[in-house]
């Protein structure tokens, strides 16, 4: 019966991960998945999110299914950490919010969303993106373009013509953005680029997507939300899926959620009715446990601020990897300039590196990127980061 099926390739970040736990090299060195690690190459268990579960338990009782769109408390907490608990689009009521299964499934339910109610709308996504956000829309049935994003030369922002391509899409095309740590390449528009493109989002007609998966590692949970909230300030209306599982280390919880900021508070119920019927006929309700525990750290005071000391922690150790990893490198290959690796910000960089330098890298000294040449940063710790250069620096050589 099912003969006529292709096999499945296989996600290629996923596929390498699995070949480097094969890997018998006990100075193997994995900078592939995109996943926090603690200096001592561990998934850490924040002291907060602990705390917060054990409180979680703590109050027992049954579990009913959530709502379909999710725990009322932690829509709340979600729109107060995007968009300021002040903001007029949340007193307003203009923002409708759903608890997902993680912000993938955010991202889907608003691909399926968008298919179904902007019949004839193209998804814009930068070049690179996240490979996964090409299939999700794909997925639904949208086709999917590139505009502009990554200078290789420079290892900076074709801004000007990323800008240029935006000017030219037709009225409600949909432009996938990253808020913050733009994944895979790190590099992130300023506060001044933001403010030249949302004039042309809005007098476009087109409709931003943002995904803010790193809310906290970019400059801090409030300055890496500024897209969201200088969007909903600047009366756009806009899609805005983010997740938990990295800021909180909470990966298989999956703790996620979409926001849309809608014209007024009408129609965001209208989207959120629709939201759920979308929800409803994919997985019906979101899980109780990881979202009751992401509720619990943003609510409480004291979880919060310790919750925030530990993601601020968590940010400089990267910011230290990079520079560690960009002083070895600059030592080594004198002739090159690194430092892209200094102003690109987040979990990931790319390397500039080739796919025949990655493939050496892997396959000689034990070193695991995806073959872009993108490195998760968060991989590097103190007993790694100068091997890593060090090998680098070995195949950039020749």
């Amino acid at each position: 019966m099912f003969e006529h099926i292709p096999p499945f390739a296989g996600d290629p970040i996923l596929s390498l991960n699995e070949d480097f736990q094969k890997d018998p090299r006990p100075h193997k060195i994995n900078l592939s998945i995109g996943i926090y690690f603690d200096d001592a190459g561990r998934i850490p268990v924040m002291d907060s999110v602990r705390r917060a579960e054990a409180m979680v338990v703590a109050k027992g009782g049954p579990k009913p299914y959530l709502p379909i769109e999710g725990a009322a408390n932690f829509r709340t907490a979600v729109q107060h950490l995007l968009f300021g608990a002040g903001h007029e689009a949340v007193t307003s009521g203009r923002v409708a919010t759903i608890q997902s299964v993680g912000s993938s499934g955010g991202l889907k339910v608003g691909a399926d969303f968008l298919a179904t109610y902007f019949k004839g709308s193209q998804v814009w996504v930068s070049d690179p993106t996240w490979d996964n956000h090409r299939s999700m829309f794909e997925g639904a049935g949208l086709t999917v373009n590139t505009y502009p994003y990554y200078d290789a030369a420079t290892g900076g922002l074709k801004f000007e013509a990323m800008l240029a391509t935006l000017r030219g899409l037709p009225a409600k095309s949909i432009v996938l953005l990253h808020a913050c740590c733009h994944n895979p390449t790190g590099v992130d528009l300023t506060r001044a680029q933001w403010e030249q493109l949302i004039p042309v989002l809005r007098d476009g007609q087109l409709i931003p997507y943002l995904d803010l998966a790193y809310q906290g590692f970019g400059d801090g949970i409030e300055q890496d939300a500024y897209a969201a909230r200088a969007l909903a300030s600047a009366g756009v209306s806009f899609f805005i899926a983010n997740s938990f599982s990295k800021s909180m280390s909470v990966y298989g919880e999956r703790c996620g959620a979409l926001s849309v900021v809608c014209p007024n508070a009408h129609e965001a119920a209208l989207v959120l009715g629709q939201m759920k019927f979308t929800v409803r006929r994919n997985y019906s309700s979101p899980p109780i446990h990881g979202g009751q525990i992401v509720a619990t750290v943003l609510t409480d005071p004291g979880l919060r601020q310790s919750w925030e000391t530990e993601l601020g922690a968590m940010r400089e150790r990267i910011l230290a990897m990079r520079t560690q990893l960009h002083a070895v490198l600059a030592a080594k290959v004198p002739g090159r300039d690194f430092g892209y690796f200094l102003t690109q910000r987040g979990m990931f960089s790319y390397t500039g590196m080739t796919t025949a330098q990655v493939d050496t890298l892997r396959e000689v000294h034990g070193v695991y990127m995806v073959r872009s040449g993108r490195i998760c940063v968060a991989g590097l710790n103190s007993g790694n980061v100068e091997a890593t250069a060090v090998a680098m620096a070995a195949v950039l050589a020749g």
